[in-house]
């Protein structure tokens, strides 16, 4: 039943429910509670779209999705229910089959690390990382344009560092140009920082960094790649994890090329856990998602949020998300009630199917689905049975896993970080040089203080002696005085001798 322009996604009450592929960056939802089914419904969109030739994302938060690398098994203890649901909606030609995985891991230990650079992230996002206030927001941008400006690379976080650093040694004259940079502005997001770091930030920043070229790839039998980013780990740090696929998301926006509408996507991204997008996201952020879901359709980028409750997500969002697969909802409380009355409403109605109510009746693996036919309108809802996947249910051993990392194309490549000249050396370096500039300006200065103080010391010593004549010099000065009259005297005696002398002798 599967086609080449659509993905079949089970079988509804009036027939078999298609996704076409055309359609299908028109965004999308899935959502219900916890054991509904909403992995298996999401592991079987993405076998479909790898199927098709298009490049698959998605988030493990769970490790059950790592089975999409391994063909199931007819030994597997699901395999007789899987047979029965394939039989159930007369999927005829059902058979188990792998696909072509590659696997992520932010902290490098289950796949392929993902690395950004500092600048690639930006401050909204940065801010957003963090939680920081307006105040410190505004700060850190003016870190950013002052790195920009002065030909600074901020690739991790102690290139970050080093720059708040410096605005704070510089702050006086900063705030004169560029607004108000204070000290305390700079000890918060520095603190902040290093909060990140015990977070694992510190392994995200740096190069090499992701070439998102490398998640846009099919393998040798055109089947697109599905990319796993292992995010177990990552979940205890749910804003790292949040900030982190919204950068993906960004990035992809940036890069790709205007498609329009293509004949398929030329990537779809599922957005696992997608409330925590959203949870206590700042107005700014909020925009940016938005600004991103509806622009990056024309990108060829679909994306499909995942998340327990259809509300979870900002009307602003859901708003442009065409096709839907919503599995079971509990009303346990009068909010459950609120928000499963919000969920009917967003169905086109069926007058075979009551929403509301269907909507807690569903079974496991069983679910109301709404796509965009040919004319890109939603169709009315259907109650259906969703297929079966063909991989593996449930995660990989350790040992296949290594061995699926160690058999990829990309082997190799992000493995080894690299950590080249960037702010922190750079400004380390000025720091040194001005230390030892003023360090030899310093020396100049108190060897010209030491020469003049020599000088008026020998000036003071020449007046001191004039004034006060050694003793030896008096005594010699006397003594000489002396001899030059003993020496008159014997002269003038000898010359008077001499006279008188030559008188006697003439008379």
């Amino acid at each position: 039943m599967d086609q080449t322009d659509s993905i079949f996604i089970g079988q509804g009450g009036s027939g078999p429910q298609n996704l076409l592929l055309r359609l299908a960056n028109r965004h999308g939802l899935i959502a219900g509670a916890t054991g509904t089914g909403k992995t298996v419904t999401l592991q079987g969109l993405a076998e479909g779209f790898s199927a098709a030739g298009v490049p698959v994302f998605v988030a493990d938060v769970k490790g059950d999705l790592a089975g999409l690398a391994m063909a199931g098994s007819p030994t597997a203890p699901m395999h007789a229910k899987l047979v029965e649901r394939a039989n159930a909606i007369g999927l005829a030609d059902y058979s188990y089959a792998d696909n072509p995985v590659v696997f992520w891991d932010l902290f490098g230990a289950q796949g392929h690390p993902i690395r950004t650079t500092v600048s690639e992230m930006g401050p909204l996002l940065l801010a957003r990382l963090m939680g920081l206030n307006e105040t410190q927001e505004g700060v850190l941008s003016i870190a950013f344009r002052l790195a920009d400006e002065q030909g600074l690379l901020l690739l991790n976080l102690d290139d970050l560092q080093a720059m708040l650093a410096w605005c704070a040694e510089q702050a006086a004259q900063l705030s004169a140009t560029y607004g108000n940079v204070s000290r305390a502005s700079v000890g918060a997001i520095q603190r902040q920082l290093l909060q990140l770091e015990s977070q694992g930030g510190n392994q995200f920043f740096g190069e090499p960094a992701l070439a998102m070229a490398d998640f846009l790839t099919c393998d040798e039998s055109g089947r697109g790649t599905i990319n796993i980013l292992a995010a177990d780990r990552l979940m205890a740090s749910p804003r790292l994890y949040a900030t982190m696929l919204l950068w993906l998301l960004s990035e992809l926006f940036e890069d790709l090329p205007e498609v329009g509408d293509p004949a398929k996507p030329k990537f779809v991204f599922f957005f696992d856990e997608a409330h925590l997008l959203f949870d206590d996201a700042p107005k700014a952020l909020l925009e940016k998602v938005e600004q991103v879901v509806r622009l990056v359709r024309s990108k060829g980028v679909g994306i499909y949020f995942v998340t327990q409750n259809p509300v979870d997500i900002p009307e602003e969002v859901a708003g442009q998300l065409g096709n839907r697969v919503q599995h079971a909802l509990r009303a346990f409380t009068p909010k459950d009630e609120r928000a499963i009355r919000a969920a009917a409403e967003t169905f086109r109605t069926n007058p075979a199917v009551d929403v509301a109510s269907a909507i807690t009746e569903l079974r496991t693996g069983e679910a109301l689905v709404s796509v965009l036919n040919a004319d890109g309108a939603p169709t009315p809802v259907e109650r259906t049975l969703v297929r079966p996947p063909r991989s593996r249910l449930g995660p990989l051993s350790a040992q296949e896993r290594e061995i699926m990392r160690s058999t990829s194309p990309l082997a190799g490549k992000y493995d080894t970080p690299i950590d080249r000249e960037s702010a922190e050396e750079i400004l380390k370096a000025r720091a040194e040089q001005a230390a030892t500039a003023a360090a030899e300006q310093k020396a100049a200065v108190d060897a010209e203080k030491a020469r003049s103080a020599a000088e008026k010391e020998q000036a003071r010593l020449e007046r001191e002696r004039r004034r006060n004549p050694p003793i030896h010099e008096d005594i010699a000065r006397q003594l000489g005085k002396s001899v030059q009259r003993q020496v008159v005297n014997r002269v003038a005696g000898q010359l008077v001798r001499g006279l008188l002398g030559g008188l006697f002798r003439g008379r």
